[in-house]
């Protein structure tokens, strides 16, 4: 184990239970280290963001950083909640295998999934990443990402089946398209001979925070399949979206299914 990592989170600890603001001689004392080696880590969790330097004192206390990173990790969690029984009703609905993305830098991690009933179905694990510009739930929160980060993506891209984005220019364009339509949609670009069809999820604060769709093999996923699984998947995007607290300018719609859409997915 990195004893100089396990140290940075000695000292993280340090400064979140002491009852008041640190300066390093006192730390080091606390931890049992050097002047020398209490400055450094002072000083490199600084460069990252999660201490605070306060020069007229010259002590240091914690930024919010860790809040932040926690309040993401709940928010997850919460979302993993209430997703559940939403998820559960897409499978059934849909026969195919149902899941939960968020974005992670340039990938997506699949956070939960409903396995298809099929025998043939999509392969995946949770925990599980792809490419976020090549699967439905990552362009789905590609389709509301900063532009920044779309750049970064362009300068990445690279393919894995025939059917991968590959230019710049096609993957802004995908993307506007998806982002009108309110859903996305993977025609084998991630792993060949598999589809899929994803809407974004929105929080209470207006953002997009996760992505959930239904993936499974492409002989199912045909056009006439896939135009009437989009609405059904949109629908559940906006009442997982409406349960975390998202208000849109209008009402979310009712869970309503075509009667076609079980006939010819089930």
């Amino acid at each position: 184990m990195d004893t100089t990592f396990v140290k940075g989170l000695q000292v993280i600890e340090a400064l979140a239970t002491h009852p008041t603001l640190t300066g390093v001689t006192e730390l080091a004392k606390h931890l049992g280290l050097t002047k020398s080696n209490a400055h450094r880590l002072l000083q490199t969790l600084v460069a990252c963001g999660y201490v605070r330097n306060l020069e007229q004192s010259g002590k240091y206390e914690l930024t919010l950083k860790l809040w932040e990173l926690g309040a993401a990790v709940v928010g997850r969690l919460d979302l993993k909640t209430v997703a559940v029984e939403y998820m559960e009703r897409l499978c059934q609905l849909s026969g195919e295998t149902v899941h939960l993305s968020v974005l992670e830098g340039t990938e997506v991690i699949y956070l939960d999934k409903v396995d298809s009933p099929h025998p043939v179905r999509a392969y995946s694990r949770v925990g599980g990443r792809a490419p976020a510009y090549c699967v439905a739930t990552g362009k789905a929160l590609l389709s509301h990402a900063s532009a920044s980060l779309i750049d970064q993506i362009s300068l990445e891209l690279k393919p894995f089946t025939p059917y991968t984005i590959t230019t710049p220019n096609e993957l802004r364009n995908e993307l506007e398209k998806q982002r009108q339509l309110g859903y996305a949609v993977n025609r084998g670009e991630w792993r060949d001979g598999v589809c899929g069809i994803a809407a974004p999820i929105w929080n209470a604060g207006g953002h997009v925070c996760a992505a959930i769709g239904v993936s499974g093999p492409s002989d199912r996923f045909k056009p006439r399949n896939l135009k009437l699984l989009a609405p059904t998947v949109v629908s559940v995007a906006q009442q997982i979206s409406a349960r975390l607290g998202y208000r849109p300018q209008r009402d979310v719609a009712a869970f309503n299914v075509p009667s076609e859409l079980v006939a010819s997915t089930v």
